[in-house]
């Protein structure tokens, strides 16, 4: 088996802040990325154990400078960097992965599960939608690993995003690292968490990973709204992009790669 793991900070155990996930305080920034590593590590082990030969994790937060690889496995090769194309949070990836596991995801923008709720960036972005549902950045990455031909097995993080996995593949394994309220998070014990991802990406990956396959819908009519009126206005300059109000854009495609084109181009 060859995996593909995408590894975001937001939604690990324990964080609450942004300052938590950011250089804005070194202290706590550092926690939450051996946080971060710890469970890659954790779900690299249960793969490991579930068959895995090949395992590429895409340190997809931020600047993808967080993960310490000392925490991994030593079977598993690890993306740093920012690979600056479309597929951003999965950069990397390619047809020959058998599937694609997403760790420390977070609530999407416009969402109330996670003090920390966005979609790729908090200051910019008010809400994405595909299809008329909130769409956060597990559900862009899953559907660019679909249309590629690769299932989706696990995601882990709060426990909104992962109600929301599986709400678009409903045999997806899930790990809750905690649950927002208001500006707190409700945590389990990350020690806890740890071992769950562990057992759970052992029993995800074990098996026939066809029953994660899940149909991309024939269109994607994309709207984004922005923060600020002139970001829409900016946007609304792209290839077949109307402007449907002062903060929002519109795009249709029946082609999933030209919305992660259209993502790469107006939301950076």
């Amino acid at each position: 088996m060859k995996l593909f793991i995408s590894a975001d900070i937001e939604g690990v155990a324990d964080l609450a802040s942004f300052t938590e996930a950011g250089r804005d305080n070194p202290q706590l920034y550092t926690r939450g990325m051996e946080q971060m590593s710890r469970e890659v590590g954790a779900v690299c082990r249960g793969a490991i154990a579930a068959g895995a030969k090949s395992i590429t994790v895409k340190d997809a937060h931020g600047s993808g400078l967080n993960i310490f690889h000392e925490y991994l496995p030593k079977e598993a090769e690890l993306v740093r960097g920012e690979m600056r194309s479309p597929y951003s949070m999965i950069g990397g990836i390619d047809p020959s992965y058998d599937a694609v596991v997403f760790v420390g995801y977070h609530d999407a923008a416009g969402q109330d599960g996670n003090p920390m709720a966005h979609t790729i960036s908090s200051r910019k972005i008010r809400e994405i939608t595909i299809n008329d549902i909130p769409a956060g950045e597990f559900h862009i990455f899953s559907y660019a690993a679909a249309a590629l031909g690769i299932p989706t097995a696990m995601i882990s993080g709060d426990a909104a995003i992962c109600a929301k996995a599986k709400a678009v593949q409903n045999q997806i394994e899930t790990v809750v690292s905690k649950r927002g309220e208001a500006a707190a998070v409700i945590c389990r014990h990350p020690e806890v968490v740890e071992r769950d991802l562990e057992e759970t990406a052992k029993r995800a990956l074990s098996g026939d990973l066809n029953r994660y396959r899940y149909t991309l819908p024939q269109q994607f009519r994309v709207t984004v709204a922005y923060q600020k009126h002139f970001d829409a206005a900016h946007a609304s300059y792209y290839w077949n992009t109307e402007r449907v109000d002062g903060h929002t854009v519109r795009f249709i495609t029946g082609d999933y790669s030209e919305v992660l084109r259209f993502f790469h181009f107006v939301l950076a």
